[in-house]
């Protein structure tokens, strides 16, 4: 185990926990993902505990890319264009 100097250490040294055995918080788009795939599945306490892990603000910039790919992987898929695949999985009429 690596050790580090600290002033309230009576050695001067204290352990560190190597990187691999930290515990890794969440980034906004696992958040995002878990939010999502929680609402489609109407499942309240996912929803709830993914909203959580990052602030509201960076939800929603996730949530909005996760929008954004998703449309742009349907539209290459379907070979049609972002707006008509965002339109028609909103259930609005073609523009």
């Amino acid at each position: 185990m690596r050790r580090r100097k600290t002033a309230d250490s009576p050695e001067g040294l204290a352990p560190t926990t190597p990187r691999r055995e930290r515990k890794r918080g969440h980034n906004l788009f696992e958040a995002a993902a878990v939010y999502v795939s929680a609402c489609a599945e109407d499942n309240q306490e996912q929803i709830d505990e993914a909203a959580a892990w990052v602030s509201p603000e960076a939800l929603s910039f996730g949530v909005n890319e996760l929008a954004c790919r998703a449309v742009i992987a349907l539209a290459r898929e379907r070979e049609e264009s972002p707006q008509t695949v965002a339109r028609t999985l909103l259930g609005l009429p073609a523009a």
